[in-house]
């Protein structure tokens, strides 16, 4: 992995009136790593991914791709320049299939208009590739079944080849097991292991054995604020760590 970080956010802090949600938040992630962020409830993890991708404006601080600011940058923008979240509910269009779905996010990439929106899937130039993601993440089978009708676990799988489609730079997964059975939780961890390096990844993710499992670092957040930050073996033998979060029981 190169030294040099993709993706870097500087002293990033976000309140809603009073209550601080994301305080002094600085992380480096180098190019192809597979970064976790973990913490207890209410820690503000899930307002830190919100805005990386430019759902959330920060208050202060700044988010560097590839060394330049897209702190300021509108979501659309950001996926452009190869910032792309995952796990999104509005990510999934049920009434379409799933080729058509990943076919609508190679068009939106290549900066095409949805006036054509129902014919996305017909155009071999959205196909090909669209086709290359569902097989990539274990749907080429059901690339003609309208979304609605897969399974939770095969809806996350979509939404993963709705992202690779975009080819990102950086992928921000927002609980991706969340709702999955433990076979689906299984096919979900065996395809995120698959995609590393493909991706510099950053996991938000409450299953601590998959955490351990897939990240080359995890950064714990506590309270808006990272209280540590190393490779998974060091963070669950950090003392802080054990005491606001992971416990013994859980680091067993």
């Amino acid at each position: 992995m190169a030294d040099r970080p993709v993706l870097s956010l500087v002293n990033l802090r976000k309140a809603y009136g009073a209550l601080v949600v994301t305080d002094d938040v600085s992380l480096d992630i180098p190019a192809g790593e597979f970064h976790a962020v973990i913490g207890p409830n209410g820690a503000g993890k899930t307002t830190l991914i919100h805005q990386i991708s430019g759902l959330a404006p920060s208050d202060s601080g700044q988010i560097l791709l590839d060394g330049q600011d897209v702190t300021r940058l509108s979501m659309p923008q950001r996926v452009s320049r190869g910032l792309v979240r995952s796990f999104q509910i509005t990510s999934i269009l049920p009434g379409f299939s799933a080729l058509e779905n990943v076919a609508l996010a190679v068009q939106a990439r290549s900066g095409s208009s949805f006036r054509f929106f129902g014919d996305a899937a017909k155009e071999e130039a959205l196909n090909h590739p669209a086709r290359a993601a569902l097989a990539e993440v274990g749907l080429e089978a059901r690339m003609h079944m309208r979304a609605s009708l897969l399974s939770h676990g095969e809806k996350r799988q979509l939404e993963l080849a709705i992202a690779l489609a975009a080819q990102p730079r950086v992928m921000l997964l927002d609980e991706p097991l969340a709702g999955t059975g433990h076979e689906e939780s299984e096919a979900l961890i065996a395809l995120m292991k698959r995609l590393k390096g493909r991706a510099t990844i950053l996991l938000v993710e409450h299953d601590m054995e998959a955490v351990f499992a897939l990240a080359d670092r995890v950064s714990v957040l506590v309270y808006g604020r990272v209280i540590a930050s190393g490779p998974p073996q060091a963070v669950r033998e950090n003392a802080e760590v054990r005491a606001a979060y992971l416990g013994e029981e859980e680091l067993a």
